[in-house]
């Protein structure tokens, strides 16, 4: 029987690979940030409240980045932005590192959020279009397999740097790092071609502008599904942004884990989270997207309760990191698939691209929450209690999500 990745052509599997990079090094520059907020917290004073908000900040950035970068897909074309993108988030990453205080590293971190938003917004809707409906989920869902790699490759670094450097050192150069993902652009410069949906709208883009077609995202009949995946985006990112941000501070601070530990913690997490972005991909295809990110909601809340709320032993922690990671990337597996599947092909890029996005600014003053928080409740429970509100609500949004597992894309308007 004939596999889903043998079953793509030459330019679909060049394609696959473009993007699945693209989010192993976006991953990789926004997750260093996690590892070197303990050291920051040490050596600058930076509270864990700052902390949150340059999280924050970056991912709100990220939004506004994300809905700019989605306009474009559908004006100059998704390739096109996808490469800007990727340019854009490692030129700032590399800048964090020469920065000297708390406001400097404010404003590159957040002009770094910029592109890493435009990264998802052209390359989720490429490589949606680019595949076969009966492989979409899995296409998709493995492209975003992407992330737990790239945060593999942040902790690396960080285990790397941090044991044979001191502290202080250290954290610049894994920002200076974040510079590399900028090369990969050069061998999408010759591999990467534009879909043909976007082709195929041309005659739309000649007689409408941007505005006219950001206007269109919330139509009757359109606006609905714009609210629907807007709030599956701000919980399942709420969510996932809040352990992602969190858990390395949680691990050295509140556990007190050495660095050595914390990076064989985090490589459980990792390895449950490419897990959860595979499996969930093929349960997408499988039982259809509605259901899959019901079951993964569920499975999130409990498992993050049970992880943050009880006082257990650390054999007991190392081994929940593994469903922790699993059904929290498990959610994010299949909106790329279900945001291409839900518009249009003409307003495709603005409405998947403003729906991930604006979830997305919402589910970012979720980190930001729980840094504000911690300061009364504890860190531990403030991060279960946020966590787990965000995954409901994404299991009530699943209930009035269409189901939209095998839809055949049009590529003329």
């Amino acid at each position: 029987m004939q596999s889903w990745y043998s079953s793509m052509a030459a330019s679909q599997r060049r394609t696959f690979w473009g993007c699945f990079l693209g989010w192993v090094l976006d991953a990789m520059d926004v997750q260093i940030f996690a590892f070197v907020i303990p050291t920051l917290i040490t050596i600058w004073g930076m509270t864990k409240a700052q902390a949150g908000v340059i999280g924050t900040s970056a991912l709100v950035a990220s939004a506004v980045g994300g809905v700019a970068a989605g306009l474009l897909a559908d004006r100059i074309g998704r390739v096109s932005v996808l490469k800007i993108s990727i340019l854009w988030f490692s030129l700032f990453t590399g800048l964090s590192a020469f920065t000297q205080d708390f406001h400097q590293l404010l404003i590159t971190r957040s002009l770094q959020g910029v592109g890493f938003g435009g990264e998802w917004a052209a390359g989720a809707v490429l490589i949606g279009e680019v595949v076969n409906k009966e492989i979409r989920g899995r296409a998709v869902g493995s492209v975003q397999s992407g992330w737990p790699v790239g945060y593999a490759m942040a902790g690396l670094a960080y285990w790397i740097l941090y044991t044979f450097l001191p502290e202080t050192t250290a954290w610049r150069l894994l920002f200076l790092v974040g510079i590399l993902p900028g090369l990969l652009v050069i061998w999408m410069r010759r591999n990467i071609k534009e879909s043909d949906a976007f082709e195929a709208t041309s005659r739309f883009r000649e007689t409408n502008g941007m505005l006219g077609t950001f206007k269109l995202i919330f139509s009757p009949g359109i606006f609905r599904l714009t609210a629907l995946a807007s709030m599956m985006a701000a919980g399942a990112l709420g969510g996932n942004y809040t352990i992602l941000t969190w858990l390395v501070t949680y691990l050295r601070q509140t556990q007190s884990l050495s660095v050595s530990l914390t990076s064989v913690f985090l490589a459980v997490n990792i390895f449950g989270s490419f897990c959860g972005y595979i499996g969930m991909a093929y349960m997408s295809d499988g039982l259809g997207r509605r259901k899959t990110f019901a079951l993964s909601a569920a499975g999130a809340t409990i498992t993050v309760l049970i992880y943050t709320q009880l006082h257990l032993p650390l054999v007991a922690l190392l081994i929940l990191g593994f469903p922790l990671g699993l059904f929290q990337s498990g959610i994010v597996s299949g909106m790329g698939a279900c945001f291409t599947e839900l518009f249009p092909a003409h307003i495709r890029g603005t409405a998947g691209g403003f729906s991930y996005n604006f979830g997305r600014g919402i589910g970012a003053l979720v980190p930001a929450a729980v840094g504000l928080t911690s300061t009364s409740m504890g860190l531990a429970p403030s991060i279960g209690i946020w966590a787990a509100s965000s995954y409901i609500l994404v299991f009530i949004v699943a209930i009035f999500l269409p189901e939209t597992r095998n839809k055949e894309l049009e590529v003329h308007v």
